[in-house]
C-alpha cells in the first residue's frame, strides 16, 4: 500500500502536471503582448514579489546562509535558469511540435541519471512504463504529421539541452529537498529565474533601444491575466510542488508527470482554444496514463521484492 506521504507526492505531481499542461495556453496568450525573454522576466518578476510578500511580512521565515544558497544555486540554475533559456531560443529554431518530442524524453534521461548519481533501482517492468509513457508523447505528435527535422540542429541541441537540465533538476533536487525547507529551496529558484531573465530581457531591449517599452505589455489586460496565472502558479506553485513531490518520491517516477502534463496541453488546447481531439489523442492518453501507472506502482513492488 501507498502511505500518506506518497499520496500526498502524487497528488501533488498530479496538480504540477494539471497547471504545467494549461500554462501553455496561458503564454500562447502572453506572447501576443510581449516577446518570450520579456515573458519569462515578466512571470519570474511577478513570482518573486508573491514570494517576497510573506516574507516581508513575517508569515513565512526563511532559513538561508550564504554557505546554503551556493550549495541550492547549481539546482537553480537547471531550473529554471538553463531549462527555460534553452527551451526559449531552442524554439526560435525548432518548432513547438519538434520540442514536445524532445522533451517527451525527460524521464529517460532522468532514470539514468538517477541511476547512476542516486543509485535508484528500477525493474524492467518500471523501464517499460516509462518507455510506454515516451512513446504515447511521441506517437501523438508523429500523427499530428510532425517529425523532427535533421536539418534544424541549431534548435534541436538547444531544446536536448533544456531537456537535459530538467532531468539534472529532478535528479539533483531529491537529495536538496531532504536537507533543506522546501520554501528555502523554491525562493532560491524563483530569486535566480527572476534574476536571470530580467538581465537578458533588458540587456535584448538594450540592444534593440526599447527599454522604454519594457512594460508596455501590462497595458494589456489579457497579458496581465495570463502573466499571473504564469508568475504565480505555473512558476511559483509548480516549484513548491515539484520539490514537494520529489522529497517524496524518486526522481525517474517525478519526471514521467511531465508526459502527463503535455497532454493536458493537448486537452487545454480543444477546451480552450477549440482545436480538435482526435482518436490518437486518446491512444496517446492511455499510453501514457498507463505508463505512469506502471511507473508508479511496478517500482513499489520492486521495492518490496528488495
Amino acid at each position: 500500500m501507498i502511505d500518506s506521504s506518497e499520496k500526498k507526492a502524487y497528488l501533488a505531481a498530479i496538480l504540477y502536471a494539471f497547471i504545467i499542461g494549461f500554462s501553455f495556453v496561458f503564454v500562447k496568450l502572453a506572447l501576443t503582448a510581449a516577446d518570450p525573454m520579456s515573458t519569462l522576466a515578466h512571470r519570474f518578476s511577478v513570482s518573486i514579489a508573491i514570494a517576497t510578500i510573506p516574507v516581508a511580512f513575517g508569515w513565512v521565515k526563511l532559513n538561508i546562509s550564504p554557505k546554503d544558497i551556493v550549495r541550492i544555486l547549481p539546482l537553480a540554475l537547471f531550473y529554471p535558469a538553463m531549462f527555460f533559456a534553452f527551451q526559449a531560443f531552442g524554439l526560435v529554431y525548432a518548432s513547438s511540435s519538434e520540442a514536445g518530442i524532445i522533451q517527451a524524453a525527460v524521464p529517460i534521461f532522468t532514470m539514468l541519471l538517477a541511476s547512476y548519481f542516486l543509485k535508484e533501482r528500477s525493474s524492467l517492468g518500471q523501464k517499460l512504463s516509462v518507455a510506454l509513457s515516451v512513446a504515447g508523447v511521441i506517437y501523438i505528435f508523429i500523427m499530428n504529421g510532425v517529425a523532427i527535422d535533421a536539418s534544424n540542429i541549431k534548435g534541436t541541441v538547444l531544446i536536448l539541452l533544456s531537456a537535459l537540465a530538467s532531468a539534472g533538476y529532478n535528479v539533483m533536487a531529491r537529495p536538496m529537498t531532504r536537507k533543506f525547507k522546501l520554501i528555502d529551496i523554491t525562493y532560491m529558484m524563483t530569486l535566480v529565474g527572476f534574476l536571470t531573465f530580467n538581465v537578458m530581457s533588458l540587456a535584448t531591449h538594450g540592444m534593440n533601444g526599447t527599454v522604454a517599452l519594457y512594460f508596455a505589455p501590462f497595458t494589456d489586460l489579457t497579458f496581465i491575466v495570463s502573466i499571473l496565472y504564469l508568475g504565480v502558479l505555473s512558476s511559483l506553485v509548480t516549484s513548491f510542488l515539484s520539490n514537494y513531490a520529489l522529497s517524496h518520491m524518486e526522481a525517474s517516477k517525478m519526471s514521467v508527470f511531465g508526459n502527463l502534463a503535455t497532454f493536458i496541453t493537448m486537452i487545454a488546447g480543444v477546451l480552450v482554444l477549440d482545436e480538435q481531439l482526435k482518436y490518437y489523442h486518446l491512444i496517446g492518453a492511455c499510453m501514457i496514463v498507463l505508463g505512469i501507472a506502471g511507473t508508479a506502482f511496478l517500482g513499489k513492488r520492486h521495492a518490496r521484492a528488495h
